[in-house]
């Protein structure tokens, strides 16, 4: 994550996921910043129920085609137990909302995990969630979004994804 953001200081607010991979980051870039970090309960992972803890190797081993199933329709074929996209989405949507008020005109970066990026690349592109799997996200990269308001209207546009600094 270090690498990701390399030397870039720009950022007026740094908001997290409360688990301890992105929250002890988040906190450290943020001390050395001199920038407030939130972190917030609505950006924590997505529940995979049965799969949690478990490797994609570990998945397939039991059904190859288990995880192409998933990525291919992620609603109907979600593992027992996990948490549904579509609730995912209404908690990372309220998170969004939150940092979009609170944070006009600023420069945000927020540290999560792929479900809550992809997430928040439905809320800000209008994606819908059953493609939103057929988005990859790699470790530590970022995505940058860019949010333009005009009176009450707004519009996000996918900077880059994916990237580092």
């Amino acid at each position: 994550m270090w690498s990701a953001v390399g030397a870039f200081d720009g950022w007026n607010a740094i908001y997290s996921s409360p688990l301890l991979r992105c929250s002890e980051f988040a906190q450290a870039l943020g001390e050395r910043l001199g920038v407030d970090v939130y972190v917030d309960e609505r950006l924590k992972e997505g529940g995979f129920g049965v799969w949690e803890g478990r490797l994609p190797s570990e998945i397939c081993a039991e059904d190859p085609q288990r995880l192409f199933r998933f990525k291919r329709d992620p609603i109907e074929a979600a593992p027992e137990g996990a948490e549904a996209l579509s609730a995912l989405h209404d908690r990372v949507g309220e998170a969004w909302g939150t940092m979009l008020d609170r944070h006009v005109g600023q420069h945000v970066l927020v540290v999560v995990h792929a479900g809550v990026i992809r997430m928040l690349m439905a809320h800000a592109l209008g994606l819908p969630l059953a493609n939103i799997y057929r988005i990859e996200v790699g470790n530590a990269a970022l995505t940058r979004l860019k949010v333009e308001r005009w009176d009450d209207e707004m519009l996000a546009s996918l900077v880059f994804h994916d990237g580092k600094l």
